[in-house]
């Protein structure tokens, strides 16, 4: 790699803290103009100079962006929605567009589809009943091809996902990889909700319906709850939601704990308005022993799964998730090495 210092403008949306170690990652030959939501004017500013782009929830790269790049060799969309880059006027240029998948947002997205079986299976239930080996009135026989038992503990409330519909509020990058790992179970719709809806292109390709916030409440068989914290989000999950909700619903949640009044939750999994809840985040963490959904949980029957905040994995302690990745493609251009995850 050439010693020459090449000049980097990073988009983002993200804390100072993940900002700080995105910097902190970037190649020594790579000098990182790192801004937060910036204007539009001050992005056609700085691009001139720049060689490379790397937009990370940091909206549209449109063609007069692309043509004020005289010096791009290099967009990349941290993600994999690249729906609002102008890949037709990047390649009139002749400059490469590459997505970079998130491995944090991936593993979550993985974590919600085992919170769905888990619940729609009823695992902390049917669990239970296999340790109480023992206790049930009926003789056991040795199973062959002609013998077995099927469902030997009479369990009626047992489905899946196949034929239900999933909604899923909140719906980003997370969203999107829930969506493709859905398709497999051919769920009946799959809905989503976000401030500003997808092209018809996107959806179809996720097989993702756009639905309003309370058509996916009181529509949605399991409701997928991926809703960052703000002012107009917090504790917006709570009773008068839950009571919209189709009867024996089930929810599960990898958004931000303060989204959920659990007191209310509690409630609505006590009186059976809600079939069952899976959580990975609270309001309060670490979680407490008072919270009334752990007291909850200690009864199988009640169908809760409750997950201290790992659906992202478990990373080396002061680790944000391995920044320097997002700088490989930077560096395989440099070296002359073929791009990974080019879609222009």
């Amino acid at each position: 790699m050439s010693a020459e210092p090449y000049h980097l403008l990073f988009l983002t949306d993200r804390s100072p803290r993940h900002q700080q170690a995105a910097v902190e990652a970037a190649p020594v030959a790579v000098t990182v103009t790192l801004l937060r939501n910036p204007e539009r004017a001050q992005i056609l500013e700085l691009l001139p100079a720049m060689d490379f782009l790397i937009t990370e929830r940091a909206g549209i790269i449109d063609a007069e962006m692309i043509a004020a790049g005289k010096r791009l060799r290099l967009i990349q969309r941290l993600g994999s929605l690249t729906y609002d880059i102008d890949g037709a006027a990047a390649q009139q240029r002749g400059i490469p567009v590459c997505y970079w998948p998130i491995e944090g947002c991936i593993l979550v997205a993985e974590h919600m589809i085992m919170q769905l079986l888990a619940l729609v299976k009823r695992l902390p239930e049917v669990k239970a009943l296999v340790e109480r080996a023992g206790e049930w009135n009926r003789p056991a026989r040795r199973t062959d091809e002609n013998t077995f038992a099927y469902n030997w503990s009479g369990r009626t409330d047992i489905g899946g996902i196949y034929g239900q519909t999933v909604g899923i509020l909140g719906f980003g990058e997370i969203g999107a990889e829930v969506a493709r790992r859905l398709h497999g179970f051919r769920p009946q719709q799959v809905l989503y909700y976000k401030r500003h809806r997808l092209p018809i292109v996107t959806e179809t390709e996720l097989g993702i319906t756009y639905a309003s916030k309370e058509e996916i409440i009181t529509q949605s068989n399991f409701l997928c709850n991926l809703l960052p914290f703000s002012r107009e989000t917090e504790l917006y999950l709570n009773r008068a939601l839950f009571m919209r909700m189709k009867p024996a619903a089930v929810l599960v949640s990898c958004g931000s704990g303060s989204t959920i009044h659990e007191v209310d939750l509690a409630a609505a999994l006590q009186t059976g308005q809600l079939g069952g809840a899976a959580l990975d985040t609270y309001e309060w963490e670490p979680v407490s022993s008072t919270n009334p959904l752990v007291r909850l949980a200690h009864d199988p029957s009640m169908n809760i799964l409750l997950t201290p905040h790992t659906a992202a994995g478990a990373l080396p302690k002061g680790h944000i998730g391995g920044r320097s990745e997002d700088y490989t493609n930077i560096v395989r251009l440099l070296n002359g090495e073929p791009l990974l995850y080019r879609c222009r």
